[in-house]
């Protein structure tokens, strides 16, 4: 499985977590924008995803393996969390 597919796999689950906090949407997209690749809309499709290296060393980090695991949603709501304590 390639990190692009990874990733496409873990938004979902993701997207309805965030979706029933509105008020982590701000500090959601800001963190989207903020994990996208430089000039992520001259690619298609144009959607803000990371960087594929960036990407399989977060989930490497954060879950072990060989960096092809998905975030669960409680840990992304719980960094969103912090995030939007933080500033």
């Amino acid at each position: 499985m390639t990190v692009d597919a990874s990733w496409r796999r873990a938004v979902g689950p993701v997207l309805v977590a965030v979706a029933l906090r509105p008020w982590l949407w701000p500090v959601a997209v800001v963190t989207v924008l903020r994990l996208a690749r430089p000039r992520w809309w001259r690619r298609w499709p144009p959607v803000p995803s990371p960087d594929p290296d960036y990407w399989r060393f977060r989930m490497e980090t954060a879950y072990g393996g060989d960096g092809g695991g998905r975030p669960a949603p409680p840990d992304v709501v719980d960094y969103l969390r912090w995030c939007r304590r933080r500033h």
